[in-house]
């Protein structure tokens, strides 16, 4: 007879679960024996959180759940960061975690918290399993609640007493296709005669637009209606940067390059936008008309309120309004020459070789090493700014970066998902020193995988956002500042091979080399961030922008 952890593990084959991520404790090992029987492999992590940033890639790069586990109590709540990454980010993942019996209470309270309760703020559905013969047909609900719009985790508690016990087979439920309703024609005609109307419109595509699905109904939107366009930082990478009517990516809230052409505009078509980001910008009373484009209704903010909405399934709703208004539309020349000026000023002193390299430098050389295909993975850091204002993606999703939860140590973690999903792929996690040691101990895993992965680690010996931060806010600059370790030996401990770049002209071949090589290298550069005060305040007439 199965055993309610063999018709769990039965139903996550039926969902196409091919990898499960995590630290499995004593509670979970009906769900390990499970497993050793079955074509799911388990990637054993050396941190519940690293699990989690992994499935959590998982589900933002295929649109599919990537699944973790975890035992009860510290082990639960170590999924916690990772559950908020999924959930603000709209990835959908699958948290499972064990616990102790339910029917009886041999040991008390020992390391019992009520997990479900915990994790109900940041998933869109929590809850615990109370018989086998329930385990089909939530496990299919989890992955249909996850990945429908908005998606997101959910989590699952399988007490230790209902993963053992034996139960009669029950039947699996198989997984149906969903077809979202397209926007209503009203809303459609409406939206049309917005974009005819003005003089000049102008897209914005947000986080919602980087889907998977999404990518060629957005580029096919672009190219049919000839509108110039820019990006939020997730939104980055939905239609190719290489294209002539990209205008730039809103790395900061105001203030920066590509607001000439926000602020140019009269109309902008909000595609996509998810208010978890820094707003892309901020509306007011005299600034253009919105029309929001979206699975899901505006969540509307103070600084975004639009003035219409179309709501339905993204891509069909986009091929019936460009229907509405190809041909019909004058591009506002204008809009050429900003575009010129924008790129001009992103790539100014991208050349310069001082030492340590400035930001703009490093952002140039990783474009360089890195085919149009190839994956940056950027943990959280002062350098993400960078990357988003100057790295120009020509592939979707090929920029991994947080702007929701925005959480340090993700980096690492999501560029070894990256490497696993496309192991032919060239995959580089970007992190700062502080943020790559929030997880460090997953190059272990990385190595024992036999990963093929390079890991550039920027080195400044603080906290430099929020260092940075803190002197132009006119505070002491104090506290934000650590020691670090020979990072090329760190990497030599768990079998990785590592760089020390000592020049900046040799930050290129490093790269190339690691790259043309197998195996997990990690690469250790220090950045000069002086460019921060420079261009982010000084030149941009001494508007400090919001990003801590």
């Amino acid at each position: 007879m199965p055993k309610g952890s063999d018709l769990l593990v039965a139903a996550l084959e039926n969902e196409g679960v091919d990898r499960i991520f995590g630290v499995p404790g004593e509670e979970n090992l009906d769900v390990v024996e499970s497993l050793r029987k079955s074509k799911i492999k388990l990637i054993l992590t050396r941190h519940e959180q690293a699990a989690a940033f992994m499935a959590a890639t998982h589900g933002r790069l295929t649109g599919k759940p990537g699944v973790c586990i975890s035992t009860l109590g510290p082990g639960a709540l170590n999924l916690s960061t990772g559950a908020a990454y999924a959930h603000l980010g709209a990835m959908p993942m699958i948290m499972l975690t064990g616990q102790k019996a339910i029917m009886t209470a041999k040991q008390a309270r020992f390391q019992i918290v009520d997990v479900v309760a915990s994790m109900r703020p940041l998933t869109k559905m929590a809850r615990q399993i109370i018989t086998p013969a329930s385990i089909p047909a939530i496990v299919r609900d989890a992955f249909r609640v996850a990945m429908e719009e908005r998606p997101g985790p959910v989590h699952l508690e399988l007490p230790e007493d209902v993963a053992g016990e034996e139960t009669d087979d029950v039947p699996l439920v198989p997984p149906h296709p969903i077809e979202l309703p397209v926007a209503p024609p009203a809303a459609l005609d409406r939206a049309a005669e917005m974009i005819c109307k003005a003089q000049r419109p102008l897209v914005m595509l947000g986080a919602g637009s980087s889907r998977p699905k999404l990518v060629e109904p957005l580029s096919a939107f672009i190219r049919r209606t000839r509108i110039p366009f820019f990006n939020t930082q997730m939104g980055k990478g939905s239609v190719t940067g290489g294209s002539n009517l990209y205008m730039g990516t809103a790395a900061l809230s105001s203030g920066d390059y590509v607001h000439r052409a926000i602020d140019h505009a009269d109309l902008i078509i909000s595609i996509g936008h998810d208010t978890v980001e820094k707003p892309p910008f901020i509306m007011g009373p005299d600034g253009p008309k919105v029309i929001h484009v979206g699975f899901t209704a505006a969540s509307v903010e103070q600084v975004y309120f639009p003035h219409a909405e179309v709501v339905g399934d993204v891509g069909p709703s986009l091929a019936l309004l460009a229907d509405r208004i190809e041909g019909k539309l004058r591009i506002d020349p204008v809009f050429t020459g900003l575009r010129s000026e924008i790129t001009g000023r992103i790539r100014d002193r991208a050349d310069e070789v001082r030492f340590p390299p400035t930001p703009q430098r490093i952002v140039r050389d990783v474009r360089k090493v890195m085919p149009e295909d190839g994956i940056v993975c950027l943990d959280n850091g002062m350098y993400k700014i960078w990357f988003a204002r100057n790295y120009r993606t020509h592939v979707a999703n090929t920029l991994l970066l947080d702007n929701a939860l925005a959480t340090m140590g993700a980096g690492l973690p999501s560029a070894m998902m990256a490497s696993m999903l496309y192991p032919k792929r060239r995959v580089l996690a970007v992190c700062g020193d502080g943020g790559f040691m929030m997880n460090s101990q997953e190059m272990e895993t990385a190595v024992r995988l036999g990963l093929n992965l390079v890991v550039l680690i920027l080195e400044d010996s603080a906290y430099g956002m929020i260092r940075w931060k803190q002197a132009v806010d006119g505070f002491a600059d104090w506290g934000l500042c650590f020691g670090n370790p020979d990072f090329v030996r760190y990497a030599e401990s768990y079998g990785a091979i590592g760089h020390r770049v000592k020049r900046t002209d040799d930050l290129v071949p490093t790269l190339e080399g690691a790259f043309k090589d197998t195996g997990v290298h990690l690469v250790t550069v220090p950045i000069d961030y002086v460019e921060n005060t420079r261009v982010l305040v000084e030149e941009l007439r001494g508007r400090v922008p919001e990003i801590a």
